[in-house]
C-alpha cells in the first residue's frame, strides 16, 4: 500500500492547521494513496504479471493482426502464412499454438470489437508503455511482412495506435522504422547470399545504410553523439530481459531478441560507415 500521500498530507495539514489539519491531511492522503494503488493495476512495477495477463497479450496480438489484415477486404492465404511464420518464430506449439490460431480467426470476424479488445489490453499493460510499443511494433512487422501496406490496413493501424495512446505522428514514425526494418533484413539476406556465392564480402548499399538510420529513428546528418543516444534508447526499449521483467510473454522472447539483434546490426553498420569505435 502506498504511503506517500499520507505523509505529505499529514505534514501539510500539520503546517497549516496544526494537529486538526494533520488529521485532515492524513485522511486526504489516504484517499489519494488508495486511488493511486487502484491505478497501478495490470503489469504494475510492484508485482509480476500473471499468466492470464500474458495470455491476453498473446491473444490480442493475433486477433488484432488478423483484424488489420481483414481491413483490406479479406484475409489472404499469404497473410495466414505470415501469422503462421510469427507463431513459428515464437516457438508456439500444442495448446498455445491452437489458442493463437483461434485468436487469429476471432479477429477477422465481423463482430470483433477492436475498441473493447484494446481497451482491456491497454488496461492490463498500464504503466508499461514499452509493452504497448512492442505490441504495435509486432503489428507493423506483420503488416509489412510482404513488403507493402494496403491503405485500408494503414488506416486500421492508425485506429489501433490511437486506441493504445499513440499519436498519428508516432505511428508514422514507427511505420517508417518498420518499413526500414523489413528492407534492412531483406537486403542483409541478399548480401549474405551474394557473399557466400562469390566468396567475398559485399560492401553495404547506400539504401541499407539509410534503413539502418531509420531503424534507430535518426538521420544521417545527425552527429555521432545523437546517433549513439538513439541507439541506446532503442536498445533500452527493446532489450529482451527488460521486456521480460515488464511482462512480455515468454513465447515472444525470440522475436524480442530478433528485434534487438536488428538494432545492434544497424548500429554496427552505422559505426562502420562513420569510422566510430
Amino acid at each position: 500500500m502506498p504511503v506517500k500521500g499520507k505523509i505529505i498530507g499529514f505534514l501539510i495539514g500539520l503546517w497549516i492547521l496544526n494537529f486538526p489539519g494533520a488529521l485532515l491531511g492524513l485522511w486526504i492522503g489516504h484517499i489519494y494513496d488508495q486511488k493511486l494503488q487502484a491505478r497501478r493495476g495490470g503489469f504494475g512495477r510492484w508485482r509480476a504479471p500473471t499468466r492470464e495477463e500474458q495470455a491476453l497479450f498473446l491473444h490480442t496480438t493475433f486477433a488484432v493482426m488478423s483484424h488489420i489484415a481483414k481491413a483490406a477486404g479479406r484475409v489472404t492465404e499469404q497473410q495466414i502464412q505470415i501469422a503462421t511464420l510469427f507463431m513459428d518464430r515464437m516457438g508456439l506449439s500444442g495448446d498455445v499454438r491452437r489458442e493463437a490460431q483461434d485468436s487469429f480467426r476471432q479477429g477477422k470476424e465481423p463482430d470483433y470489437d477492436l475498441e473493447e479488445a484494446l481497451t482491456l489490453f491497454r488496461h492490463s499493460c498500464r504503466g508499461r508503455p514499452d509493452l504497448l510499443r512492442v505490441f504495435l511494433d509486432m503489428q507493423l512487422q506483420a503488416a509489412f511482412a510482404n513488403g507493402s501496406l494496403h491503405p485500408a490496413s494503414r488506416q486500421r493501424l492508425l485506429e489501433v495506435a490511437e486506441l493504445l495512446g499513440f499519436s498519428r505522428w508516432e505511428l508514422e514514425r514507427l511505420l517508417a522504422m518498420a518499413e526500414a526494418g523489413f528492407n534492412f533484413s531483406h537486403q542483409g539476406q541478399q548480401q549474405r547470399g551474394y557473399s557466400s556465392g562469390a566468396g567475398q564480402q559485399q560492401a553495404p548499399s547506400r539504401d541499407r545504410l539509410r534503413d539502418a538510420y531509420s531503424i534507430l529513428g535518426v538521420s544521417a546528418d545527425q552527429p555521432d553523439s545523437e546517433v549513439k543516444r538513439a541507439y541506446r534508447k532503442q536498445m533500452s526499449q527493446h532489450h529482451p530481459d527488460k521486456l521480460a521483467a515488464k511482462g512480455l510473454p515468454p513465447e515472444m522472447m525470440n522475436m524480442a531478441k530478433e528485434k534487438a539483434q536488428e538494432i545492434q546490426q544497424a548500429w554496427e553498420l552505422i559505426k562502420q560507415s562513420r569510422g566510430m569505435r
